[in-house]
């Protein structure tokens, strides 16, 4: 990972400054303050203006970083939502209906100017766009890894918007499961994440009442490589918090490959428990000891 990685990102609807202000105390790692799907098309201008307003406040030192969710570019929209939110105190933007790498670089090109007004250091705005949210997207994420985007901080997948863009009339499968299609397009963007050296981050669990389900995925995601989720309810933050950590157990195996290693200086191969392990296992170890010091006192 080229950056720190982010757990949770809590959408929060733009033009309700109560929830706004709530979001703070949510305990995720950082908000998406949306100005896209949870704004009705007539609240727009309001929601800008609220989100910008809300940027431009004063933040305590440890925080959760504030991102925005833009309408897509292709809107009379998402110019707009981008002049109005580059403030000294926006960490990110998050691209809705990304096609691929073309449209995070003309976003990354009007930041640069933007920044440039606001007086903040260039590349201190990064991006995350939804790169699976249009029939067109998922092929077009491969090309992520050779475009050269400085400010990509990772990628992420969305079943809802890519439902609708199909005429489906679900994303599911008859057991519950996502069906095929949206499989597909998830486990793309996690090797596209990975082959572009960003955080790769699992797409929303609907339900937000159903937690043990919303753990389990999570923990199902972090041992596929995905770093963090986005949450649609404040209650949603807590489980997926802890799910992206490394559990004990987890790390206790962790020490185990790392001692076994250094027991044997020089060794491509060790014995454990019954089972060869070679370097990949060892990388895999330091990743997770990497991940609890990193959260050790989140």
């Amino acid at each position: 990972m080229t950056t720190a990685p982010i757990r949770s990102f809590l959408f929060v609807p733009g033009d309700s400054e109560r929830k706004l202000a709530k979001g703070l105390q949510s305990g995720a790692d950082a908000l998406i303050l949306d100005l896209e799907d949870s704004v009705a098309p007539a609240r727009k201008p309001l929601a800008r203006d609220a989100v910008a307003s809300f940027l431009a406040q004063p933040r305590a030192a440890r925080r959760p970083l504030l991102w925005v969710r833009i309408n897509p570019l292709t809107t009379p929209h998402g110019l707009p939502d981008v002049a109005a939110v580059v403030a000294g105190g926006l960490d990110g933007i998050m691209i809705p209906k990304a096609d691929g790498p073309a449209v995070v670089q003309r976003l990354s090109h009007y930041l640069d100017a933007l920044e440039a007004r606001a007086g903040i250091a260039a590349g201190t705005v990064r991006i995350l766009p939804v790169a699976t949210e249009t029939a067109r997207a998922p092929f077009a994420l491969g090309a992520y890894a050779d475009a050269g985007l400085e400010r990509l901080f990772g990628l992420t997948w969305g079943a809802e918007d890519l439902a609708a863009a199909l005429g489906a009339s679900t994303n599911l499968d008859a057991s519950g499961a996502w069906a095929l299609t949206y499989r597909l397009s998830r486990s793309l963007c996690l090797l596209a994440a990975k082959a572009a050296g960003v955080q790769p981050i699992e797409t929303l669990h609907v339900d937000f009442r159903d937690t043990e389900g919303l753990r389990a995925s999570s923990i199902a995601a972090r041992h596929e490589g995905f770093t963090g989720r986005i949450a649609i309810h404040p209650d949603q933050v807590a489980a997926i918090n802890e799910s992206f950590k490394p559990s004990p157990e987890d790390v206790a195996f962790a020490e185990r490959v790392l001692a076994a290693f250094a027991a044997a200086p020089g060794a491509g191969t060790i014995g454990l428990d019954g089972k060869m392990l070679d370097i990949p296992h060892l990388t895999q170890a330091q990743h997770v000891l990497a991940l609890h010091r990193f959260y050790k006192d989140a």
